[in-house]
């Protein structure tokens, strides 16, 4: 039995039994790949993958086995590895980090400065994708950190670490009436077209959960991922924006103000996902410090501004 062996065994599995993409992906040819599982399967004396001619057509039931265990197997010498060029290396490394534009764009632009002057010796990439694939590239270990708010807790192949916590304010042009409000409502935002986030991102679940709960049936006529988006078709008069309070910049987004509606959705949990059976390596683990503490004191500095705006 070689680790090469398993390698093409838990590649053909997650590539959907498809052993030309496995193949092309591992950078070797289709009947090698082929040739190592059989001679694997011979030496195992167990048949993993169901064959429809020349064709894998299904798992067996003690290929799930051979394929689970293999896959651990893997990410063990994935860790030994990483042990190795962690001490080796000293403060050096990679960290690729899987999220949302949200994210990207508002939360960790302070700490990815901080982090890259304290750690230069890292190489530092940023993928942004919607949360379902944020989840699915750290579960492939194409992403070391998963930052997200929505669904990274549906995928138990993630361990899941909070990280900060937000809420949701309303944005208007200028004048808009609703800005006069002393306390704005679900009544009252159902009243109005409003202009938030895709199904998938950003908090919208617990945005469609308080409408539900109130009986009420938001008139949401754009639905966007982008809060740079949101805020655009706000300033030219289309709705009432829902966008993350840590979106909003009185300074830079001129024309418009915000209204406080954290009492109305709730809060929100950022969280760093890191996939299960992978060590956590020092540099990931610097990483989720930063965003914490960033994180904090902004919370602190926008409760300060919010409790400014309301004088």
């Amino acid at each position: 039995m070689k680790l090469q062996q398993l390698r093409y065994l838990v590649e053909v599995g997650r590539c959907g039994l498809n052993v030309s993409e496995a193949a092309e992906l591992l950078c070797t040819s289709q009947p090698g790949v082929s040739k190592q599982i059989k001679l694997l399967e011979d030496e195992l004396k167990v048949v993993v993958f169901e064959r429809s001619g020349k064709r894998l057509s299904a798992v067996t039931e003690p290929g799930k086995r051979v394929l689970e265990i293999a896959d651990r197997i893997l990410r063990d010498v994935d860790n030994i590895k990483r042990v190795g060029e962690e001490f080796a290396g000293g403060d050096s490394g990679s960290l690729v980090i899987a999220t949302t534009h949200t994210q990207a764009r508002y939360a960790l632009p302070s700490v990815v400065i901080r982090f890259i002057e304290r750690h230069p010796k890292v190489r530092l990439s940023m993928h942004q994708g919607s949360p379902t694939q944020i989840a699915e590239w750290t579960i492939k270990g194409e992403a070391d950190i998963a930052i997200a708010t929505e669904a990274l807790d549906q995928y138990p192949q993630l361990v899941m670490l909070p990280c900060y916590q937000w809420g949701h304010c309303v944005i208007a042009p200028d004048g808009h009436p609703i800005l006069g409000q002393e306390t704005v409502t679900l009544t009252e935002l159902a009243n109005w077209p409003l202009i938030t986030y895709d199904p998938a991102f950003a908090g919208r679940s617990r945005i469609n959960k308080a409408f539900e709960r109130a009986q009420l049936t938001p008139n949401v006529v754009l639905a966007a991922i982008d809060a740079d988006v949101i805020k655009t078709y706000v300033s030219l008069g289309l709705g009432l924006g829902i966008i993350a309070s840590m979106a909003y910049d009185p300074v830079r987004d001129l024309g418009l103000q915000a209204v406080d509606v954290a009492h109305l959705f709730g809060s929100n949990t950022t969280r760093i996902g890191l996939r299960r059976g992978k060590l956590p390596a020092s540099v990931r683990i610097r990483f989720h410090r930063a965003v914490c503490v960033a994180a904090l004191k902004a919370s602190r500095r926008h409760g300060h501004d919010r409790h400014r705006r309301r004088e």
